[in-house]
């Protein structure tokens, strides 16, 4: 009996399952180059000579939020490598907290989602 190639946990397939580590792929990418770009842009500033008290404090507020939107790379880069994680634990797709299917519509929106619709609500309401 030939094997279906759709996981039935989360009724995706290898052709989806592959077409969805592609995209997170390109965005860690995509991600790890912003990095570099603002590393590099944090370095350059305040090496253009003499400043006065006003020119250092503009550098120090630019290179605080530089290094924010670091943070929050960090925190994008972790999440797309969760995603390739379950991908490769055969999980992706799976709800961590109901353990049913996420929607294929709700990855393609978001390719790192860890929850199905209800259980996001459910879990956003209870922050709130």
């Amino acid at each position: 009996m030939a094997k279906d190639p759709t996981d039935q946990k989360t009724g995706l397939d290898k052709k989806t399952l592959a077409r969805f580590k592609q995209i997170l792929l390109k965005e860690r990418e995509q991600i790890v180059g912003e990095v570099k770009q603002i590393y590099e842009s944090s370095k350059e500033m305040g090496q253009d000579g003499i400043q006065d008290i006003g020119d250092e404090a503009a550098n120090i507020y630019n290179k605080q939020i530089l290094l924010s939107l670091n943070e929050n790379e960090r925190m994008r880069l972790q999440e797309v490598d969760e995603s390739l994680d379950r991908i490769v634990n055969g999980t992706y797709g799976i709800c961590e907290e109901c353990g049913g299917p996420i929607s294929l519509k709700r990855l393609e929106v978001r390719p790192v989602a860890k929850y199905c619709v209800p259980c996001l609500t459910k879990l956003e309401k209870a922050k709130s």
